[in-house]
């Protein structure tokens, strides 16, 4: 158990929050806004997500090759992503409240450190964004150039060995078993907020799982008996979490709350469906991937051995 948790445990909160961050915390996602603008394009993506989807490619295998699409320095993807990267217009207000509650936030991302760290500053600054532990992939310098401020000086440093590089449900899994040594009385309620499906595996290890309306993250959760609530922004978040927070609502209400909604405007729009948002095609494949893994039965460990 590291000392991160085990402060964090120490102070007694009400509620761990854990978030994704592309397309959670900011409105688009980073890696494929620079892959599909300056790297090698929409339609190779998908393509690469075709391969991911038949288990011809892994999901780490198929995001180093978006990266090693980009070919220009990091401080320019930085630069690129400060100037069109937008950040969820509740998620400053619910930062606040976080802070006056005494509420940790965790952000468990498939995305780079650097990019994290600096839009995080940049869109909410450097005092809130302290606020925040950022848990993810970094970058590292590699040959012949070895430097950051090269186009081909520097690549992703993944997390872990597993085939998504990152598996966020490892840092939730170890946050769930320091909890359950704790007296009932003292076990605080963890909360995962994501958009894409490949979040599933870390929402099976969370109490509630905030999932963005309109993706396929909530079919997925609704199939596989996840409990989960649907949220627009950062704000209906803030609202639910501050019912959970002050004892107003449980989250297993909320959670049938939120599946009968789900469920009643299925009906509604079944003579007229809504075209649903597409998330990231690579949220798609790596759930794909671990869906399969969570039928056969395959734990986390084995997972990450193959």
């Amino acid at each position: 158990m590291s000392q991160s948790l085990e402060s964090r445990l120490a102070a007694k909160p009400k509620i761990l929050f854990f978030t994704d961050f592309d397309g959670t915390i900011t409105l688009q996602d980073t890696n494929d806004f620079v892959t599909d603008n300056y790297g090698h394009g929409y339609d190779t993506r998908r393509g690469i997500m075709d391969e991911i989807l038949k288990e011809t490619e892994t999901f780490r295998g198929g995001f180093q090759k978006m990266l090693d699409s980009w070919n220009m320095p990091f401080p320019k993807v930085l630069e690129i992503l400060s100037e069109n990267i937008q950040l969820d217009p509740g998620f400053k207000d619910f930062m606040v409240w976080a802070r006056s509650n005494k509420v940790p936030v965790i952000v468990l991302s498939s995305g780079m450190y650097g990019v994290i760290d600096t839009l995080l500053k940049l869109l909410l600054g450097d005092d809130l964004a302290s606020d925040l532990e950022i848990i993810s992939n970094t970058t590292k310098p590699i040959p012949p150039k070895n430097s950051l401020d090269e186009a081909n000086g520097w690549t992703i440093e993944f997390h872990d060995d597993s085939g998504f590089g990152h598996d966020k449900s490892l840092t939730l899994r170890e946050y769930a078993k320091a909890i359950e040594k704790l007296p009932a009385d003292q076990r605080p309620t963890m909360l995962y907020a994501g958009d894409g499906v490949s979040d599933l595996s870390a929402a099976r290890e969370s109490d509630l799982l905030f999932a963005k309306e309109g993706q396929d993250l909530v079919t997925y959760c609704e199939r596989e008996g996840i409990p989960f609530t649907t949220f627009k922004d950062w704000t209906e978040i803030k609202r639910e979490t501050e019912q959970i927070f002050s004892g107003e609502k449980s989250v297993k209400r909320l959670a049938t709350e939120s599946l009968q909604r789900v469920r009643t405007n299925s009906i509604e729009n079944q003579s007229n469906p809504p075209k649903p948002r597409r998330a990231s095609s690579f949220d798609q494949a790596a759930a794909e991937q671990e869906l399969k893994r969570l039928r056969s039965g395959v734990s986390v460990e084995d997972a990450i051995k193959e």
